[in-house]
């Protein structure tokens, strides 16, 4: 319900208000000021809903405006019991402290508690962007040589693509891994200069589409500003995305909003990771661009939704910073952690009491173990996962983030540094226990960047033999006279590798990850008796 009082908007949101110390008792009212043409009539019918409609609001300089939260309240500051006075200003400040606003608006409480370190406007000024960006935003030129996986002997013809990243503190260049995949030379141009500078390609992490670049050039840094990282944005908050795609030479800016934050493919690593989806356009070009909140990094740009309009996605500030500080401890890309876990939802009863689930409990079931994970030494078939470090997870397979939002809990378990470990709580057999897991990385390299969908298949043929056993296989690749190595596996897919740049990836796999052997004891004891023989 709204009503008007002397030109002022007023939302329904205490129990109690009066303006000029008059009480209108019953009605719930807030004065917002005169609001600005901008907001027009679509405002007006947004005040009579909840506080988060402020989320979409956005206020005239009137320093006099002010939003009343509580019990008894007044215009002018006079209250008559727990009043809690918030201005409303056009400044980009914000006092929020403490809400009294009722247990139904609770959760809106803390919402606002976190929103009370950024700026009410939630619409992000795009010529701010363009002024952030100018100074930060490099795009990306890459000659690529891909492999030919019919002529595995050989690679494709090269092939130049473009694309966009953006500096960051100490640098270098955050962009995605499919800007700078199977590059042969890589340059960078600044906004508004004409000169190309050559490129490194410090770390490349496939999984989850990110690279950052060093330029050795002095004369590119001269005038460049990095941009800082921000925080995931809220549901309907505004973002500017900003790079260089197709159709133009220049930079180019779209704004969109938030639609929503989940774990999603990423079509590039083939890996479930946290994404935020806008309703920006994201097209070829853009992808290794940043999305501007305020004036801090939102996210990467880096895909979009193929058939649909205005459906793109980007990299979120966890999982950049995750990439970021892990290549700045061992140098490289070390990976997003894994269970090594098939799960199933648990939302039939019947199955529930099947498994003596007591009615308070929630968990997933556990199908499947990768038997080179830690959780196989620990974990059954069977077994029910009811919390994941103190985290309670639904039967759905979701735990609680952020405002009424849910996420899938795969998310924990990516955001932890390789060899942490966390504590499983399991119920087995009608008894609950808890477990210590080491969380490892899935071991991705280079050399088999593109087949990580290919995982779970087993392998039926090596150069079109076809296996009888593990130790078959084993010497089937280990006496391997031909340059390329061919891996038939179920479903008809093909893995092809080149045999020498395997062996030597395979030394390099196992030094990263701290792997004493590339084979079981039994499995060196034998090899090792074919060669003497």
């Amino acid at each position: 319900m709204t009503m008007p009082v002397r030109g002022l908007a007023s939302a329904h949101f205490a129990h109690n208000s009066c303006r000029v110390g008059k009480s209108l008792h019953k009605h719930t009212f807030a004065p917002l000021g005169f609001l600005s043409s901008t907001i027009g009539e679509e405002a007006k019918r947004m005040l009579g809903s909840s506080v988060r409609t402020l989320r979409r609001l956005r206020c005239c300089n009137n320093s006099s405006s002010l939003l009343l939260l509580g019990r008894d309240c007044c215009r002018n500051g006079t209250t008559v019991s727990k009043r809690k006075v918030l201005p409303l200003c056009c400044k980009g400040e914000s006092n929020i402290s403490i809400f009294d606003i009722g247990e139904r608006q609770s959760s809106i409480q803390r919402w606002y508690v976190v929103r009370s370190k950024r700026s009410l406007h939630t619409e992000t000024d795009a010529y701010l962007a363009i002024e952030l960006a100018l100074d930060s935003v490099v795009k990306i030129f890459t000659v690529t040589s891909s492999p030919n996986y019919f002529l595995p002997w050989q690679n494709k013809s090269q092939r130049e693509t473009m694309g966009s990243g953006f500096v960051i503190p100490g640098k270098k260049i955050l962009t995605n891994a499919h800007v700078v995949a199977d590059h042969t030379f890589v340059l960078v141009r600044k906004h508004g200069s004409p000169t190309k500078y050559r490129a490194e390609v410090l770390a490349v992490g496939h999984e989850c589409d990110l690279a950052i670049l060093v330029v050795e050039s002095q004369e590119f840094w001269e005038g460049v500003n990095f941009l800082e990282l921000g925080d995931i944005p809220f549901l309907q908050e505004a973002v500017a995305v900003v790079g260089y795609p197709q159709g133009g030479d220049n930079i180019s800016v779209t704004k969109g909003v938030v639609s929503r934050v989940e774990p999603t493919q990423y079509v590039h690593g083939a890996t479930q990771l946290m994404a935020i989806q806008i309703d920006a356009a994201i097209n070829p070009g853009n992808s290794g661009g940043p999305a501007i909140m305020g004036n801090k990094v939102a996210g990467v740009a880096f895909q979009n939704l193929s058939g649909a309009e205005n459906i793109g996605y980007i990299i979120p500030v966890p999982v950049i910073k995750h990439f970021i500080a892990g290549v700045e401890e061992s140098g490289k890309y070390v990976g997003f952690c894994s269970m090594g876990l098939s799960c199933q939802p648990t939302e039939n009863v019947q199955l529930r009491n099947h498994f003596k689930m007591q009615p308070q409990m929630t968990g997933v079931l556990v199908s499947k173990i990768n038997p080179l994970s830690d959780a196989h030494r620990v974990l059954k078939k069977d077994d029910i996962i009811l919390e994941f470090d103190g985290v309670p997870i639904a039967n759905d397979g979701t735990v609680p983030f952020r405002n009424r939002e849910r996420i899938t809990f795969d998310h924990l378990v990516s955001m932890k540094k390789p060899n942490e470990t966390a504590v499983v709580k399991v119920l087995r057999n009608g008894e609950e226990h808890a477990f210590t897991i080491t969380l490892r990385p899935v071991l991705m390299d280079d050399i088999n960047a593109g087949y990580e969908r290919l995982a779970e298949l087993q392998v039926k043929k090596v150069n079109g033999i076809e296996i009888q056993n593990l130790k078959h296989l084993c010497q089937l690749v280990e006496n391997c006279s031909t340059e390329s190595l061919r891996f038939d596996l179920d479903d008809d897919r093909v893995v092809a590798l080149n045999f020498e740049s395997a062996r030597i990836a395979t030394s390099r796999i196992l030094e990263r990850h701290r792997i004493p052997s590339r084979m079981s004891s039994d499995l060196v004891s034998e090899q090792n008796n074919l060669e003497i023989d």
